[in-house]
């Protein structure tokens, strides 16, 4: 079917036509058919592969049959539950479908027309995306190799700037950004700057590293803290996330975003998942660190210079463009994602599978790094 591109259509945003879609990875079904594969391993979308735990399980079935009727509009147990979990009072706690949900009401409630942003050289897209179908400025500032650099955002905040997009750990590199090291642009902002601190990944991270979120929003800085239930509790089909706020800021949020902005089913799972699944969240999140532990050794053993990782994967060096190491593993059913959208054209970032996963990945690329057809014209044989 040909759709019409967004300027071809009367009446659309002009702000629209600067977007750019998402661009998913290969499914699974998709390289199966094309390879006649009897098993593909998806390892590209940073997802849990022990989730979801037993009892989010058990809950979100029985919550099924109640899907007649709306969720209590004010989200009352979970955010009493996530307020316990991180020790703040659930006037503090903004939910949403995921944490996109939360970052475009973020965005919705700040961002005005002609405003600045500041976004990391490479790190996740839809910050750019989303601030531009607000009519934002966005200012782009350079990585330190595959680092985030607070002294580029901090000469880069203005008068018209409104809102930093910070994810910590970073995605794609896997990097963080120290404690230290935002306490101390928190305290160089002006009041109308706003930390949009996106902490997907923050579990799988060293906890003693990263900002005390809890203490800067109850000391009055401006910042909000994002997090999801997608990738630690293993619920990214469910779209859950959530905001750490001001209740002021949370107030806001609340006001803009849309009525009923999480599902019953969804809520079930993430109550259940801090509640009755921690032994199974343990058990899971030390394994991925583990396993991301061995990963990175074998492939610095490997001779691939690896970036260290605080999230749920990996990014490390090719020796060839990594699209041609993505083109020859999807014939051994391992999915992994190349990351030339973020201008690493030489790296790839490997999601954190199962141990079996991350064994058949490590031998497959072993594979095709030995393979004539990937090896570098100066090292090829025969």
């Amino acid at each position: 079917m040909n759709i019409k591109s967004p300027s071809s259509v009367a009446g659309i945003r002009d702000s629209i036509n600067d977007l750019t879609a998402y661009q998913p990875g290969k499914f699974i079904e998709e390289i199966q058919d094309q390879f006649g594969l009897d098993e593909v391993i998806k390892i590209a979308s940073n997802e849990n592969p022990y989730g979801p735990y037993p009892q989010s399980i058990k809950q979100m079935k029985k919550e099924v049959e109640s899907l007649n009727q709306y969720p209590d509009s004010n989200f009352k147990a979970l955010r009493e539950t996530i307020g316990h979990l991180h020790g703040i009072s659930s006037e503090c706690i903004s939910i949403s479908h995921g944490a996109e949900s939360m970052l475009q009401t973020i965005g919705k409630c700040f961002i005005e027309k002609n405003d600045e942003v500041i976004i990391p050289g490479a790190t996740y897209t839809l910050y750019r995306e989303i601030s531009k179908v607000m009519g934002a400025k966005v200012i782009t500032v350079p990585m330190e190799n595959e680092n985030v650099s607070l002294s580029a955002i901090e000469k880069n905040v203005g008068n018209q700037t409104k809102l930093i997009w910070l994810a910590n750990p970073n995605n794609p590199t896997g990097t963080i950004v120290s404690r230290e090291g935002i306490n101390s642009l928190l305290e160089r902002l002006p009041d109308h700057t706003w930390l949009i601190l996106d902490e997907a990944y923050a579990e799988f991270a060293d906890a003693e590293l990263l900002p005390d979120r809890v203490s800067l929003v109850r000391n009055g800085r401006s910042i909000i803290s994002v997090r999801t239930f997608s990738k630690a509790y293993g619920l990214a089909g469910a779209r859950i996330g959530y905001a750490i706020a001001s209740p002021e800021v949370t107030t806001v949020i609340n006001t803009v975003s849309e009525p009923f902005n999480a599902n019953r089913v969804a809520i079930a799972g993430a109550l259940a998942a801090i509640n009755e699944d921690g032994e199974y969240f343990i058990k899971a999140v030390d394994q991925i660190k583990q396993d991301r532990t061995r990963s990175e050794q074998q492939l610095s053993r490997m001779g691939l210079r690896v970036i260290p990782s605080q999230a749920n994967f990996i990014m490390f060096e090719t020796p060839v463009p990594a699209q041609k190491i993505f083109d020859a593993l999807l014939p051994f059913g391992v999915i992994v994602r190349p990351c030339n959208a973020w201008g690493f054209d030489h790296m790839v970032r490997v999601s954190i599978g199962t141990t079996s996963q991350m064994d058949r990945f490590i031998h497959a690329l072993s594979q095709v790094l030995q393979s004539n057809e990937i090896q570098p014209a100066e090292q090829r044989t025969g």
